[in-house]
């Protein structure tokens, strides 16, 4: 297996290869995996628990208390719990959502698969996520995992990036590329 560090760099990759070495010795990728899903879902949606994990003016202890109440009551595996005490034990729960993005890599890797970035000015559905992997799937060649996020100042279309490929069809880029266009014709 290629070494995870041609993967995943810093802190957060650190802390991502432990918890997915230790997930795969325990037979638990999957669980894992819904997690961090679940838990990167939770910290879009709550101001609340943004600021707990990145906020230095909580104490250790209370980080720890937050996030181990967080867990419970999402009723997250054991291992994720006690990943997550780690994390705020050692002052690091800012890290989160970077390890989340660099577990995902290992993740995808693991599997063969490639990662897509995609944004669009408004979130896409299921239909369209999935004929998007399919064609990306024939443009790459493998496997794609999609990460799809929103930024409405796109106005319309998307961008994709998959590695250090990257495809902006995005009405703004349009208008931005039309405006610069029209200078040159004055």
């Amino acid at each position: 297996m290629t070494s995870h560090k041609a993967i995943v760099s810093g802190i957060s990759g650190r802390y991502a290869v432990a918890l997915f070495d230790l997930a795969i010795e325990e037979k638990a990728l999957d669980a894992v995996e819904s997690d961090l899903s679940k838990l990167k879902a939770m910290m879009e949606d709550s101001a609340d628990l943004r600021d707990l994990v990145s906020s230095p003016l909580f104490s250790r202890e209370q980080q720890s208390k937050g996030i181990i109440g967080v867990a419970q009551a999402a009723k997250l595996n054991a291992m994720t719990e006690k990943f997550l005490g780690v994390l705020a034990a050692n002052r690091r729960l800012g890290a989160l959502g970077a390890t989340i993005s660099s577990f995902e890599k290992l993740l995808a890797h693991h599997r063969g698969e490639v990662r897509a970035e995609v944004v669009s000015a408004r979130k896409l559905t299921k239909k369209q996520l999935g004929d998007l992997e399919k064609k990306l799937k024939l443009a790459v060649g493998h496997d794609v995992a999609i990460d799809a996020s929103v930024d409405e100042t796109l106005l319309g279309g998307l961008t994709v990036q998959v590695g250090s490929r990257m495809v902006d069809d995005s009405l703004k880029t349009k208008l931005d590329n039309l405006a610069i266009a029209m200078k040159g014709v004055q």
